[in-house]
């Protein structure tokens, strides 16, 4: 990942937080915070967003 996505990810990242203060649905609020978990673990991870497999999707 590039400097510049690893920028665009962190900015992804602030706006989902700003979003998630001023959601009033708490469904809307958990979900969103998902959505931030899950970046920041690609963030982490240095990879592309959307690369690491999901626990469903793991082969056993």
């Amino acid at each position: 990942m590039t400097q510049r996505q690893l920028r665009e990810l962190e900015t992804e990242i602030a706006r989902y937080r700003l979003l998630e203060q001023e959601v009033t649905d708490p469904l809307a609020a958990s979900l969103i915070h998902v959505i931030i978990l899950e970046l920041e673990a690609d963030l982490q991870q240095g990879g592309e967003p959307g690369q690491r497999p999901r626990q469903g999707d793991q082969k056993r």
